[in-house]
């Protein structure tokens, strides 16, 4: 398993709407491994392909719950319900942060590296870290929804709250 590098903003490719899975191989398992390590390397809760520069629909999330690591390929939003405004950030955006608002659940449709098909439904912090690396996959960027940008001194004041 390897480590990549992360692709941060001004990069393209991170505005880029990804391509479709179609082949399910050892190849993309490894891929998913990759990701599984970047993302736990670079301390975040999820990681989309295209922040390893990977115009591929594949995205992985994990909050670090009883929901363990959740593999979204080909993933497509079928109902989302509520609203929640909370701080994100983003490995692509180092040390920026801001208040965001989204559908506070989702149920969505992904296939995993299988390419059997799957529903989740989430609510809360997992929802939302689902649906920001569900956006990375359409080019687009938390920054684009961005109520507020906020300090990392902040941050860490209202995570301790």
């Amino acid at each position: 398993m390897t480590v990549k590098k992360i692709v941060t903003f001004p990069a393209t490719i991170l505005q880029e709407v990804c391509d479709p899975v179609t082949v399910f191989d050892r190849k993309l398992g490894k891929l998913l491994d990759d990701m599984y390590d970047t993302m736990i390397e670079f301390d975040g809760v999820g990681l989309a392909a295209p922040q390893i520069g990977i115009k591929k629909r594949i995205a992985i999330v994990d909050i670090d719950d009883e929901s363990g690591t959740i593999e979204l390929i080909n993933p497509e939003i079928i109902k989302t319900e509520g609203e929640q405004t909370d701080p994100e950030g983003c490995l692509s955006f180092p040390g920026l942060y801001g208040k965001v608002s989204r559908p506070n659940y989702v149920k969505i449709k992904a296939q995993n590296r299988k390419g059997k098909s799957y529903t989740l439904e989430a609510e809360g912090f997992l929802a939302r870290a689902i649906q920001h690396e569900m956006d990375h996959l359409e080019g687009i960027l938390f920054t684009s929804k961005v109520i507020r940008y906020i300090e990392e001194e902040e941050l860490e004041r209202l995570e301790n709250e």
